[in-house]
């Protein structure tokens, strides 16, 4: 690869399906290509939803030897959703696949969070709006209902830092998938002492924060071994599919209002810290009432896939 030609390789994962886009650049030029699609499929096992987190690993490989094919890449960068996480025990082993944020499993958590901290607290320690799925409802489920799968543990992983481990053996956690846990302290940017004691959640598998950008490290030579691969390095991107699109925003003004549509929609814009008050109920309303109309498109495709039956939203 000569010194004016640099390409490297992104992986976008939304909640339906994912995407390897090789990016080039070239006496200036930036350029960019999809070399692989794939859909991103829940899995219900007795009454679980999971992300098929090992099919990921796989098609993260796929494109990986696709890119390959296309001149190679100097380095990997990862994109997910936010909130949802794989456990490792001491070996480093995954205890599970990751639980998929529309699973049950927080339904009423909210309330039992609040009895032992309060709501006002944890907001202006944290400054997330308060969803079900939020990390810190899983976690605290897991602290109620499984708590065995915690003492087993010894590494949270975040999706994309637990794609970055399987690459490279480095165990991080992306700041940008850090605020998406409702368990950083936002104002000082680590994790929160008090939320954690007060929760039981054992601070000692949250692993070191580091900022957008951080080298992780290379990819393992099994695996540059398996797919015929130079170790190339792996970056902690912005990590957060949403803030990747953000920093994206082709704007010089401080001033501007964004629009990002996935299996969410959001608007929004860029702040230089956190505003910690009051809950803008406002907001937060037609924040819901888009995800969910993106939600039941994305439900209705999967119905009509399990029926066999050949349709478009349109129909």
């Amino acid at each position: 690869m000569s010194d004016k030609k640099k390409q490297v390789l992104a992986f976008d994962f939304g909640g339906g399906s994912g995407r390897a886009i090789l990016g080039t650049l070239e006496n200036g030029k930036i350029h960019m290509e999809e070399v692989h699609r794939f859909s991103n499929d829940p899995v219900i096992v007795n009454g679980t939803m999971y992300w098929d987190t090992l099919r990921h690993f796989f098609e993260i490989k796929q494109g990986i030897v696709k890119a390959k094919q296309k001149g190679g890449f100097e380095s990997i960068g990862i994109d997910t959703w936010g909130v949802d996480f794989g456990l490792l025990d001491e070996h480093g082993d995954l205890l599970e696949s990751a639980v998929h944020y529309r699973d049950d499993r927080t339904l009423g958590m909210q309330e039992e969070v609040f009895k032992v901290i309060p709501k006002e607290e944890v907001y202006n320690l944290t400054g997330n709006q308060f969803e079900n799925f939020n990390t810190i409802f899983q976690l605290y489920s897991l602290v109620q209902k499984r708590p065995w799968i915690l003492e087993k543990a010894d590494t949270l992983l975040l999706t994309p830092d637990l794609f970055n481990y399987f690459l490279t053996g480095e165990k991080k956690a992306e700041y940008t998938m850090a605020t998406t846990t409702q368990l950083m302290d936002a104002k000082n940017k680590v994790w929160s002492d008090r939320i954690l004691e007060a929760l039981q959640i054992p601070k000692k598998i949250l692993p070191e924060i580091v900022p957008s950008g951080t080298v992780v490290g290379t990819l393992q030579p099994s695996i540059c071994e398996e797919l015929g691969v130079e170790p190339a390095k792996v970056i902690a991107i912005t990590g957060h599919d949403t803030q990747s699109a953000v920093v994206s925003v082709p704007t010089q003004e401080k001033d501007f209002i964004f629009i990002s549509c996935g299996t969410w929609s959001l608007f929004g814009t860029e702040l230089d810290g956190p505003i910690i008050g009051e809950v803008t109920g406002v907001q937060r309303q037609q924040r819901r009432r888009i995800w969910q109309y993106n939600d039941i498109v994305e439900e209705y495709y999967r119905t009509v896939a399990c029926s066999g039956e050949q349709k478009t939203v349109d129909s």
